[in-house]
């Protein structure tokens, strides 16, 4: 689905990514894990094309189709290929109502239906309740889930995510988890996300890459991972 080789970032003449490499495979979960400070979210803008990559390779490949090249290819037509970013900060226009918002959003897969499509509110009900209401009137968790649904509405084929239970009520963080669990498995959708919370991991995800000082210094299964590993290498 997605690979990258040797990439590197720096901002300005700080080199914050060094040759990472990472392949994401199709209808898999990869979660980056490390310290703060490491190039996470770095990593996350780069694939998600919001940052210039200085050097390497980023392909992107379709069954049926040569491998593409996405170093020159700029966020809103990696949107357009499938590629959805859901960033820790929400954005949305918080004087438009959730629909008007969700329709927004729709714009940046020019081939999508005019229509929202059903499963959407089918994974979040308190959306449709609240569809008709202003955004900027939202609970914190009702907005988190129009930030998710905006990323979904394009059914895309990658779903990326920062840090997604960060700022969340507890009880509401195993209820994103079956949201996520259901669309890699139910929708087929691949899924690359930053997260800390080695509960969770195990949750959703299938792999992990680690970052340490902007280099992928391991990868492996989430079975992998122990509570003394996770420990030890997200302490800064």
């Amino acid at each position: 689905m997605l690979s990258l080789h040797a990439v590197n970032h720096f901002y300005g003449t700080q080199h914050s990514l060094w040759d990472v490499s990472l392949d994401l495979l199709p209808g898999e979960c990869t979660c980056v894990i490390g310290a703060p400070g490491m190039g996470k979210t770095t990593l996350l803008n780069c694939v998600a094309g919001y940052l210039p990559v200085k050097s390497g390779s980023i392909l992107w490949r379709e069954a049926g189709r040569a491998p593409q090249e996405l170093m020159r290819v700029g966020a809103q037509a990696r949107a357009a290929l499938g590629i959805s970013y859901v960033p820790q900060e929400r954005r949305y226009f918080s004087q438009l109502t959730v629909e008007e918002n969700l329709h927004i959003a729709l714009l940046a897969q020019p081939q999508a239906a005019a229509a929202l499509p059903e499963p959407v509110f089918d994974l979040f009900p308190a959306l449709y309740d609240e569809r008709h209401a202003q955004a900027s009137r939202l609970t914190p968790e009702v907005a988190h889930q129009l930030t998710l649904a905006q990323a979904l509405v394009t059914r895309p084929r990658l779903l990326i995510l920062d840090e997604p239970t960060r700022g969340l009520a507890q009880a509401f963080i195993p209820r994103l988890g079956d949201i996520l669990v259901r669309l890699n498995r139910e929708w087929g959708m691949s899924l690359l996300l930053v997260e800390r919370h080695l509960a969770f991991i195990r949750r959703v995800a299938d792999r992990f890459c680690l970052l340490h000082r902007g280099r992928a210094v391991a990868r492996g299964s989430v079975a992998q991972l122990t509570d003394a590993r996770m420990t030890h290498w997200i302490t800064p």
